[in-house]
């Protein structure tokens, strides 16, 4: 694999970040100690400039190349934040703190931006500058939502941006893309059902919340089913089922059910968010009940713009050899905020093709996909903005 020869040099550092990282997550915005060694490492580097707390816990570091004549600035962001996941590793560099855990492998991301900031800082072989964007909160936070809401792109002049995950299940190093919708929105609803409690033996004494609440859940299915173009990809699932009684021989007032939602486009979103409210609605109708439904939009369907797609693809076959077609992903990434204020794209590197999936408690990033990663990050901005 032609991955640049300082890579190899400093992989023992750059795995020594990681696993540092790894054992002491910290989760959403509260990556206070992951921010302050990102800020430390950056200046031990020599950033050009390093700004903390923007998106509250999120580092900026600037690193201008030997000219800049070009006037271009590309960002390169990696997220830091843990999951509330309880580590069932084994290893020795497992989680210290109880019910948290680096198990989607941003402890690799912020370790792999860190090596190719520092490697940025040595060698200033472009003609422009880099903004290395560390983000909190990814996993549910919005916290790249916030970082943008700071005036992150405007107050750095970011005119493209790049960001990257590991991906389990595909060869070490390797690389996968496509261009367009690639990781779907991902919204939440929350669906309070209203009818008239009573003893389980008098139903006809009652209005049955669970009943109508169970005619829900399966009706819910019809969206993707009957009201989705099915060339249109759209999830809905019902996640949990609670009702206001833990009695056998008690029918319940109230029911609360609540899930998720994945679409890859505007329209399947606004199409599930109306069809929601307008299944349950009828249902309680139907039954003589009443109902409140929340939608709560999530994250955006993140688009990779296809100029930037096809760089960023180019830059991998360059590293690796290949680079795949990557296949649509409902899972969600907030990456997305940062494609929707300016052009980039997104790559995913393989994790090795054994070993747990991300979001597991047995998982763990593969250091030995530090090279290709942090070679990727360097080649962007050594090809994207070529020194004079």
């Amino acid at each position: 694999m032609p991955t640049k020869n300082r890579f190899a040099e400093l992989q023992d550092e750059i795995t020594a970040w990681r696993r540092d990282i790894h054992e002491n997550p910290e989760i959403l915005f509260e990556t206070h100690r992951t921010s302050a060694l990102v800020a430390e490492k950056l200046k031990d580097f020599g950033c050009d400039e390093i700004v903390t707390g923007i998106g509250r816990t999120g580092v900026v570091g600037v690193i201008k190349g030997k000219s800049s004549g070009s006037g271009k600035v590309i960002g390169l962001r990696a997220d830091m934040d843990a999951l509330p996941i309880h580590e069932q590793t084994g290893l020795e560099y497992a989680s210290k703190t109880d019910g948290a855990m680096h198990a989607c492998g941003h402890d690799g991301h912020t370790a792999m931006l860190l090596g190719a900031a520092k490697y940025l800082s040595e060698t200033r072989n472009f003609d422009g500058t880099v903004v290395v964007i560390f983000q909190p909160a990814e996993e549910g936070g919005g916290g790249g939502k916030e970082m943008c809401d700071d005036g992150m792109m405007d107050r750095w002049g970011i005119q493209e941006v790049y960001g990257m995950h590991n991906w389990p299940g595909q060869p070490v190093g390797n690389f996968a893309i496509r261009s367009g919708a690639f990781f779907a929105a991902t919204d939440q609803f929350d669906i309070h059902f209203e009818g008239r409690g009573g003893h389980a033996a008098k139903p006809h004494d009652t209005v049955d919340t669970t009943v109508m609440s169970a005619q829900a859940v399966l009706a819910l299915q019809t969206i993707a089913s009957r009201n989705a173009d099915p060339i249109d990809q759209i999830v809905v699932s019902v996640t949990s089922f609670e009702t206001s009684s833990k009695a056998f021989n008690v029918i319940p007032q109230r029911v609360h059910i609540k899930g998720t939602v994945r679409t890859m486009s505007k329209e399947m979103r606004d199409l599930a968010e109306q069809r929601i409210a307008g299944i349950c609605e009828g249902i309680a109708a139907t039954f003589g009940g009443s109902v409140e439904v929340k939608y709560h939009r999530g994250y955006p369907v993140m688009v990779n713009t296809d100029a930037q797609t096809e760089f960023a693809a180019e830059v991998a076959k360059s590293i690796s050899g290949q680079c795949e077609d990557a296949p649509l992903v409902m899972g969600g990434e907030d990456f997305a905020f940062m494609l929707e204020e300016r052009p980039g794209a997104y790559i995913l590197v393989g994790n090795g093709e054994d070993g747990a999936m991300v979001h597991h408690p047995e998982y763990n990033f593969n250091d030995e996909a530090i090279p290709a990663g942090c070679s990727w990050w360097a080649e962007v901005v050594e090809k994207r903005m070529p020194a004079a």
